[in-house]
Formats: structure tokens, sequence, C-alpha cells
């Protein structure tokens, strides 16, 4: 029999897309709210005295003005870049020679592979992540390490082995056939296993050959419940790269949509510099695109135009992109989409930033049946924020008008001493 669990303090509720209905409308805050957990999922979700009273039985955690909000999701990360995070210069072609892919070829050792993936995790569950979607290497074990060390914290882990089999080092470079095979029998292995999904990795155009690519839409073919990832449009010279190795298609998108990797459950990284065409394309076929404003500017790629997808109704999802993202708190990269938005004339709401790191992500992950809102049913995902964690924070609350001036001060200059606890899986 599962025991009860009651957190009460202030909620963060979600009725529907603030990016697409008027936030006032879709989002509110309970003061005086609940949530009740029985074993890995939330059961009910309420005011707290109502609760209280009908689950008697149930041990309460008072949260008081805390924020008990769902849990975060990072929605494209790279946990082999992990230790080489917020190194200095280059851009983004440079930096896959100089710091990428040396890192990459470190985890050919399954023990340091592990290591890897075990402080990930929890380096990104201190920052509130829950869930997190990452590529690994093109060593099949690497993609087995992130999923064993998410099954061993009741974790959702998407991720999938990294193909490439050109313009990479050697001990870099798989081929068309390995990447298809290793892929395949990674998904027999781990997809669907407890909380685990698999998601088809290139790299990007650039790194898999057409017959490459090829395979792998034929493996999508064969495997349409997994998702598929890559990157996109992230800097104007790798699209000007695309364009020479791949004359005859009509752009970047295209590179994927020839050889099978378009779809529904495609989640495209960064794509910032898109054609009209790309974009109607994307919202055409349902696909998801993920914003990581901390890489955008720290490899200095440019501006994700959130307002514009906003417009074409695409899916969108949000990401720390490390280590070409400058941070593991999604606290922080809320505050770079904020102030990404700023410079194209876009305010960003709270509510509109936390529905990106949270629902947002979910629904372009395709996870937003299990996780993404506090709501009955769904995974005992959850974050809990103080709203006053430093001096800073807490002389800014003191001035605030309303509940949603403290949240706004705590996305903005919020980090992990933000994080009161990180419940994964109905577990604190």
């Amino acid at each position: 029999m599962n025991t009860k669990t009651l957190l009460t303090g202030q909620t963060l509720l979600f009725s529907g897309d603030p990016l697409q209905t008027p936030w006032q409308d879709c989002v509110r805050i309970d003061s005086a709210g609940g949530v009740l957990i029985e074993g890995a999922r939330i059961t009910a979700v309420g005011g707290a005295a109502d609760l209280r009273a009908a689950h008697p039985d149930a041990a309460e955690i008072p949260y008081g003005d805390d924020l008990i909000c769902p849990g975060f999701i990072d929605a494209h990360s790279h946990y082999p870049q992990t230790a080489m995070i917020a190194s200095w210069g280059k851009r983004l072609i440079d930096w896959l020679n100089t710091y990428t892919f040396p890192e990459e070829i470190r985890l050919q050792d399954p023990a340091w592979a592990a290591t890897l993936a075990a402080r990930t995790l929890d380096l990104t569950r201190a920052a509130g992540t829950t869930t997190l979607c990452s590529f690994a290497t093109i060593h099949p074990h690497s993609a087995s390490a992130l999923f064993d060390a998410g099954a061993a914290r009741s974790q959702c882990i998407v991720t999938g082995k990294t193909c490439m089999d050109r313009n990479a080092p050697d001990g870099l470079r798989d081929t068309a056939q390995s990447a298809y095979d290793d892929s395949k029998a990674l998904i027999a292995r781990h997809h669907g296993q407890g909380r685990n999904r698999y998601a088809i990795s290139p790299r990007f155009s650039p790194t898999s050959s057409a017959e490459q690519l090829t395979a792998l839409g034929a493996l999508w073919a064969e495997h349409p419940d997994c998702l598929m990832q890559t990157h996109l449009s992230e800097q104007p010279d790798e699209v000007t790269w695309v364009r020479a190795l791949f004359p005859q298609a009509r752009d970047y998108l295209d590179t994927y949509e020839t050889h099978g990797l378009l779809g529904a459950r495609g989640v495209y990284g960064h794509a910032i510099h898109l054609t009209d065409r790309e974009v109607g394309r994307l919202s055409e076929v349902g696909a998801s695109v993920v914003h990581c404003p901390t890489s955008n500017a720290f490899i200095g790629s440019g501006d994700f135009d959130l307002a514009r997808m906003v417009r074409h109704r695409l899916h969108t999802g949000l990401a720390t992109d490390t280590g070409g993202g400058s941070s593991f708190s999604m606290l922080r990269t809320m505050a770079a989409a904020y102030e990404a938005g700023q410079t194209r004339g876009a305010s960003w709401h709270a509510s509109q930033l936390l529905w990106l790191a949270t629902a947002g992500s979910a629904r372009a992950l395709h996870l937003h049946d299990e996780i993404g809102t506090l709501a009955a049913g769904q995974y005992a995902d959850i974050t809990v924020l103080d709203l006053k964690s430093t001096d800073a924070i807490a002389q800014r609350a003191s001035r605030a008008g309303e509940i949603w001036d403290d949240v706004f001060a705590t996305v903005m200059m919020g980090d992990d001493r933000a994080v009161r606890d990180t419940w994964i899986s109905g577990a604190r």
C-alpha cells in the first residue's frame, strides 16, 4: 500500500498554454494549495485545507510561502560535455573540434561514462531538473550509462547514441550500418523500460552522410514511437556548410526531410536561422523546436525568435544545452530566454517562462501525458522554489506588489540556492 504525502504551499497551476492564450486565463498560483502524492504519482491537487481534511492519514510537508512547481524539464543537453562546461571562446565548429570532440572521445571508457552520467544527474537535480533529454556519444554504452543512472533515481531520461560517420575525428565516427544496428539494439534494450525513452540521434547533417541519414530515417519509420533529436540552423556558417554539403537540398531542414527525419516526434535544437519554408514545414508536421538561450548567447549563435514560433503554433521546449550552455540551471535558462526576448521586443511573463521549462518542454518531448503539470495521474516530479533564497532576492521581494513580482525576481536572479526541494517519482 502506497503511503500518502501532502505537500502544501503555493502551487503553480496550468490549465492551458500561456503562449497561445492570455496567461491570466490559464495560469494561476493557489496561495494555499496542496499536492497529494501516493507512490510515484500525484493523486490529487487542490486547496490544502480540503486535501488535509479528505486525507488525514497523509504525512504533510508544509512549504509555507515556497512555490510548488512541476519539475523542470531540460529538453536538449549534452551530458558528455558536463566536465568542460563554460570553456572559453570559440564558435560552433571550433567549439566542436576544440572542446566537444576531445571530451566525447573520453567516453569510450565505460567507467568514465557512468561517472559523468551520475555527476550530470546530481548537478541538474540540485538545480531542480527532474527530466533530462540529452545526446550521448557514438559509443552505445554512453547512452546506456545515462539510462542506468536515471533508472537508479527513478528519473525520466530521453537519450540516444549520437551518430556521426564523417567530419569528425578518429574514434568518433561510426558507419551508416553500425549507427542503425547500435541504435536498434539500444531501442530494444532501453526504450519504454521504466521511464526510459529513446531518441534516435544524428548529431546534425554535417556529421552524417546521406547514407547514414537514410538508415536512421528507416530506423525511425520502424520505431515511430521513438523521438528523433538533432540540431538545426544553429549558426549562419553552419547553414552555409550544410548548403555546400547538400547542394540539392532546398534548405537545412530538407536535408532531414529527404531522408525520413522530419516528423511529429522530431525535436530540433536551436532552430535560429530558419527560412519561412522551414518554419511552416515544421509547424505543418507538428514537430518541436528547442530554445537554448544561454548556449545561443555563449557561443554567439544568435537570438531565437520565440514570438515567431508562437505565431506558427510550433511546439517549443526550453533547454540548457550544456556544455555549450553556461549553466545547469533552468532558472538561469528562463532568465536568458527573457533577455533574448527583450532584444526582439517581446517581454515574456514569468508564467510563460515557467511553462516553457515545464509543460512546454514536456509537450515538445511528447511526455505531456506523464509530466509537466501538477495534475492527478502525472508523475510526482516536483520542484519547490524558495522565493526569498538570497538577500538580493529577498530585498526585492519585500517591494513586490503581488505574487508574480516575487516569482519573476526568482526567475531572473535565482539559481540552485532557490531550489528548496526536488521530488522525482514521489521521492524527495
